[in-house]
């Protein structure tokens, strides 16, 4: 399964030190440069800006073709990171932002979040799913109280059978 990502989630990943469940649970992981820099822009967190100036050997990095029109209100990493999606024909994008997985619908990408990369993980037993969260939540990452809940719940389901 290939898999593309915008920044946001590696960022988070990276934070949480849980950016190693991704080459355990995605054949291919592509990025285009542009989220590379955002990674390493100045305003970035410390470990984050030193985990894109010393990339791992599974991520590639790609360009897309053809770009989102701009007349889209979306991030940088985003607008590229979606069109590279679909033309890689890729599994996955990997978006935070609500508008970007719209964006990314419309574009006939499936896009899934750092929460369910997280969820997929625990799945997989490569992580623990509550501390993962509880260190997402001393991140700058929004998530509802609801909304974790759910993914708690689903965890313990999901452990019970």
């Amino acid at each position: 399964m290939s898999v593309v990502s915008d920044t946001s989630a590696l960022n988070f990943l990276v934070l949480i030190r849980a950016i190693d469940v991704l080459p355990q649970l995605f054949a291919d992981i592509y990025v285009p440069q542009e989220v590379i820099a955002e990674l390493g822009h100045s305003g970035a967190p410390e470990p984050v800006k030193a985990w894109a100036a010393s990339l791992p050997h599974w991520l590639n990095v790609a360009a897309p073709t053809k770009l989102i029109p701009t007349s889209v209100r979306l991030d940088v990493g985003e607008l590229h990171a979606i069109p590279l999606a679909a033309e890689l024909r890729a599994s996955l994008v990997l978006i935070d932002e609500r508008k970007g997985r719209r964006a990314a619908s419309e574009f006939g990408v499936k896009a899934i979040g750092t929460l369910s990369v997280l969820e997929l993980a625990a799945e997989r037993r490569l992580l623990e799913l509550e501390p993962s969260l509880q260190a997402l939540r001393q991140t700058t990452f929004y998530i509802s109280d609801e909304y974790l809940e759910a993914a708690l719940q689903r965890d313990i389901a999901r452990i019970r059978t």
